[in-house]
């Protein structure tokens, strides 16, 4: 069956005159998908990857459901092991490909950041010829992927607040669920509102256009299609509930998946918004996975992100998150519980009128269990759930 997906795909693509991108990264693979995704729209018939169908699986599912007339077309590629990503982007084909970072992500498998590194840069195997690399300038693999890029005469195109970036976040200022930014844009000045909240979604936003922009995407339209985007359930999506007792909470949900960097972006996100009278900020988190032998530490290290929200309640599950509920201060107040379950028993009436609730972990920690349940309880209220989620 996998082979015949395959096949399909393949074909697929063979007939296709469209301009194809492929975006890979340790973190925002699918939030960078979504933004390009989005822009694309706004230019012609345009295609792009469900949710996070991003695997042997998803990718040539992708490619096989792109219909004929396609004009543009997003392809988001993931991966655990060396060498998953080189047949997948040699089935795609793309004439842009963007990596969004380099992180702490599956080091279980990997074993170190370089061999991440190593591993991103198989998606360069499969560009086209002329092909365009949108690197982040800041990243500490930025030369790494560069040289890996250039060997395979492809076009290196920077992003990110690093002062040599080709596009360059000058200013993000947070405004309502997305946020106002400043760049330079290639020499020129750009200002536009990213519709997704957080510093690194700006940046997610800049390597999306650059990419847009590096195959003749006209910029203007581009940015009308991004302002018609809305975060998505579990990947930053925000909404208000009406719990029982008169209890209004803000919940930013994003629990579909996490590592270190994920998690710290996510954080300084819930410190930029303000909780109502006397509500609070409150971190829902479960464990981070696939991080090898450094997993205790690596949780323990996000103590300075969830200190600099101005979180005041940390909500904490799993056997890895125990690792940051001791590494806490004693001023804060800490519930750690074993699994999300057991966690939304001790979430949900503890929560207080005006608090602003961020849940997040990895996929396999179940931290939609804690999503649901909220949502749940605001549906016994008789309100019909949360619009925004």
């Amino acid at each position: 069956t996998l082979a015949a997906l395959r096949d399909l795909a393949a074909a697929a693509r063979a007939r296709s005159l469209a301009k194809v991108f492929a975006v890979t990264g340790s973190s925002g693979k699918t939030s960078s998908k979504e933004l390009l995704a989005g822009a694309c729209a706004a230019l012609g018939p345009s295609h792009a990857a469900v949710a996070s169908y991003n695997n042997h699986w998803g990718v040539p599912l992708t490619l096989a459901r792109m219909p004929r007339e396609t004009a543009w077309a997003v392809c988001e590629i993931g991966m655990n092991h060396a060498g998953e990503i080189r047949p997948l982007t040699r089935l795609v084909r793309p004439h842009a490909a963007i990596v969004t970072n380099v992180g702490q992500v599956h080091l279980e498998h990997l074993g170190s950041r370089e061999a991440i590194a190593d591993a991103k840069a198989e998606v360069f195997e499969g560009l086209e010829s002329g092909g365009k690399v949108i690197l982040p300038r800041g990243d500490d693999f930025f030369e790494r992927l560069a040289s890996a890029a250039r060997e395979r005469a492809a076009e290196v195109i920077s992003f990110g607040a690093h002062p040599a970036s080709d596009v360059r976040l000058l200013d993000y200022r947070p405004q309502g669920e997305g946020g106002m930014v400043e760049a330079h844009f290639f020499g020129r000045a750009l200002t536009f509102r990213v519709p997704f909240a957080g510093r690194h979604q700006a940046i997610n936003a800049l390597g999306a256009l650059a990419a847009l922009h590096a195959l003749g995407g006209d910029l203007e339209r581009a940015l009308e299609g991004l302002a018609s985007l809305k975060p998505l359930a579990g990947r930053g999506a925000r909404g208000r509930l009406k719990l029982p007792g008169g209890r209004e909470i803000i919940l930013l949900d994003e629990s579909y998946n996490a590592n270190p960097q994920s998690v710290a972006a996510a954080l300084a996100v819930l410190g930029e918004v303000e909780p109502a009278g006397a509500g609070r900020r409150i971190a829902v988190l479960g464990d981070m996975l696939e991080l090898g032998p450094e997993a205790g530490q690596l949780h323990a290290k996000l103590r300075g992100a969830l200190l600099a929200a101005g979180v005041s309640h940390a909500f904490l599950c799993g056997r890895l998150m125990k690792h940051l509920a001791d590494a806490l201060p004693s001023n804060l107040t800490v519930v750690h519980a074993g699994d999300s379950q057991a966690l939304a028993e001790l979430l949900l009436p503890a929560l207080a009128d005006g608090d602003v609730v961020l849940v997040k972990g990895s996929l396999g920690s179940r931290m939609k269990h804690i999503v649901d349940a909220l949502v749940a309880e605001e549906e016994e209220t008789g309100r019909g759930g949360a619009n925004a989620l």
